[in-house]
C-alpha cells in the first residue's frame, strides 16, 4: 500500500488538485481530508477498509502531496476551505460523510460553517480547531521561513523526517516515513513545506471557533491518547463545544492516529457511519 497514487485532477482556485475515488458508486459517499504536513497517504489503509462498503473520495490539498505546488500559492486554511467546497460541487456531492484529520478538520469546519457545505455526518480526528495551536517548533519555523528555506537538502530532509516522526506514538516504519516526507524532498517541495507553515494562522480557526455550538449534524471526535502535537485535553474541550458530539480516545496512538491505529480508528468510524440517520 506504499504505492499510493491519485489518478484524477481538478483545477481549483489554488492550483491543480489530485484526487481519486474508491469503492462502489452505489455506496454512501465518504470524503477523507488529510492534515499538515501530510497527504492523503495517511488514509491509505482506512480508505481501503471503508471502500468495501462506501464510495470513498481522497484528495491532496493544493500545495500538498501530489497536488500542484508553486511560488506564491495560497495554501492557507481560508483557501483550502474554499477549495474543498469547490471539490464537493465538482464531485456533485450534496451531503457526504466527511472524515478529517488535523488541519483537514479546520478545512472541513470552515467549508461547513462559512461556505455552507452540507454534510451527513462529520468525524474529526485530532483536528486543528481550538486556540491556541502550533508547537514551539512550528512557530519558530513560521517566523523564520526565509532562513529554513535555505537549508541544504539533506538537512531539510532530516528535519522533516524528525518532525513528521514526532507525530507518531509507536514510531513510523521507514517506508511509511519515506512516503510522508517524499512530497517535501525536492526543490519545489522544500519551498512548499515552509510555505504552508508560513501561512498557518490561528485567526482562521478563531473566525469559526465561536460557531461550533451552532453545528447541527452528527459529529464524532476521535483522538490519540498519546498526541503530543495537540494534547487530548483539547478533545474534551472540542467535544463539549459541539452539541451532542461523541468522543472516542484511542489508546497507544499519537497525533497520526490513521497511521498509528488504523484498525481501532476504522472501527470507531464505522460505528459512527452506520449509526447516521
Amino acid at each position: 500500500m506504499t504505492n499510493w497514487q491519485l489518478n484524477e485532477s481538478f483545477r481549483s482556485t489554488s492550483g491543480t488538485v489530485r484526487w481519486d475515488r474508491q469503492g462502489p458508486e452505489s455506496g454512501e459517499s465518504v470524503v477523507l481530508l488529510h492534515g499538515t504536513p501530510f497527504s492523503s497517504f495517511v488514509w491509505r489503509e482506512i480508505a481501503q477498509a471503508l471502500a468495501q462498503q462506501y464510495q470513498v473520495f481522497v484528495w491532496d490539498m493544493p500545495g500538498y502531496g501530489s497536488s500542484e505546488k508553486y511560488q506564491g500559492q495560497d495554501v492557507s486554511l481560508a483557501a483550502q476551505g474554499e477549495v474543498f467546497a469547490q471539490l464537493l460541487e465538482h464531485w456533485q456531492l450534496s451531503a457526504p460523510c466527511v472524515i478529517a484529520h488535523d488541519f483537514g478538520g479546520a478545512v472541513a469546519l470552515r467549508a461547513h460553517l462559512l461556505h455552507k457545505a452540507a454534510y451527513r455526518g462529520l468525524a474529526l480526528v485530532d483536528p486543528v480547531a481550538l486556540a491556541p495551536w502550533g508547537s514551539p517548533f512550528f512557530r519558530l519555523v513560521g517566523q523564520n521561513t526565509e532562513v529554513f528555506e535555505q537549508l541544504p537538502p539533506p538537512l531539510h530532509r532530516a528535519l522533516v523526517r524528525e518532525y513528521v516522526s514526532s507525530a507518531s506514538f509507536p514510531g513510523l516504519r521507514s517506508d511509511v516515513a519515506e512516503q510522508l516526507i517524499a512530497p517535501w524532498s525536492d526543490e519545489g517541495g522544500q519551498a512548499a513545506f515552509y510555505r504552508q507553515i508560513a501561512q498557518a494562522d490561528q485567526r482562521y480557526t478563531d473566525e469559526i471557533q465561536t460557531l461550533y455550538p451552532q453545528i447541527n449534524l452528527p459529529v464524532t471526535v476521535c483522538w490519540g491518547a498519546e498526541d503530543i502535537w495537540i494534547p487530548v485535553a483539547k478533545a474534551h474541550e472540542l467535544a463539549s463545544a459541539i452539541p451532542e458530539a461523541r468522543l472516542t480516545v484511542i489508546p497507544d496512538a499519537g497525533h497520526l492516529v490513521p497511521v498509528d491505529a488504523p484498525a481501532t480508528l476504522t472501527s470507531a468510524l464505522l460505528t459512527f457511519l452506520r449509526a447516521l440517520p
